[in-house]
């Protein structure tokens, strides 16, 4: 955590809740069904006992047996509504289900300032709620990841919300993107959530530290005039003052946010997940 930087805190919606936090985990309500998921953010003691988590919960996905066990009959995959658009989720073999609910206020951020027919670029774009929220707003979305199953998924959110303005690209987004410059494109949103540690396509490693200072100049290089970008990050490697300047060398012009992203319990236990810059 970084002292001199502040903290924004997003917020739960009616699909939503982080209801509990603590001893390395954290209860959560997406929809109708109840999770427990590990959080190493939560070294804190949580509120309410585990045996009371245990009773409300649908499932939990335990690290030890690296696998979900279930309290409660229930879907493996289900959908919820994140404000206007719909979500597919579902237990996956990790503890992801689909979506990251701390990215609300970003993506309340990108409906706010993303217009209609303007262009949209997301790296390392998962899901794609960004993506499916940027095309509800009439962007044109270009979505961008390295795993054949998670643009799958993408698609999935796209045809649910019956969206047509949605380009889904299986490539590894730093090559893509570089790709992009050469081809002379602009973009007036670019959304970045690269992960701490990864292989992307072709079995390709990634490491953050060794490649965010290519990826900021390179997404410099994709920006329109009066474009936006988002950068969210989880590396513990990654300073958010070594991000902070980073960006303000390639965006001298712009105004930069920077600030961490926390979520605070129904209980008010508060969670730590990770940084974000906003360039603007």
């Amino acid at each position: 955590m970084n002292k001199h930087y502040s903290r924004k805190y997003s917020s739960n919606w009616k699909d939503y809740e982080l209801l509990d936090a603590g001893g390395g985990k954290k209860l959560e309500r997406f929809g109708e069904i109840i999770c427990i998921r590990p959080e190493i953010q939560c070294y804190f003691q949580s509120v309410l006992p585990f045996t009371e988590w245990e009773k409300i919960a649908h499932a939990e996905f335990v690290e030890k047996k690296k696998k979900w066990v279930f309290y409660k009959k229930c879907s493996p995959q289900w959908e919820i509504f994140v404000d206007n658009i719909q979500v597919k989720l579902l237990f996956t073999a990790f503890k992801h289900i689909g979506i990251f609910p701390e990215q609300y206020d970003n993506w309340c951020f990108l409906k706010e300032h993303l217009l209609e027919n303007q262009s949209f670029i997301n790296l390392f774009a998962y899901t794609g709620l960004a993506s499916v929220f940027a095309a509800k707003n009439k962007a044109k979305v270009v979505h961008v990841d390295s795993i054949k199953n998670i643009i799958d998924w993408a698609n999935e959110n796209k045809n649910i919300n019956q969206l047509e303005n949605f380009s889904l690209v299986l490539e590894d987004a730093l090559t893509f993107a570089n790709r992009e410059v050469k081809r002379k494109k602009k973009y007036n949103m670019i959304w970045m959530d690269p992960p701490a540690f990864g292989f992307g396509k072709n079995n390709k490693k990634w490491i953050l530290e060794q490649k965010i200072e290519e990826l900021i100049y390179t997404s410099s290089l994709l920006l329109s005039n009066n474009g936006k970008v988002i950068v969210n990050t989880y590396s513990t490697k990654l300073e958010l003052k070594t991000l902070h300047e980073m960006v303000k060398i390639y965006f001298p012009n712009k105004k930069i946010e920077a600030f961490e992203l926390w979520k605070k319990s129904n209980t008010e236990k508060e969670v730590y997940f990770g940084n974000c810059i906003r360039i603007y």
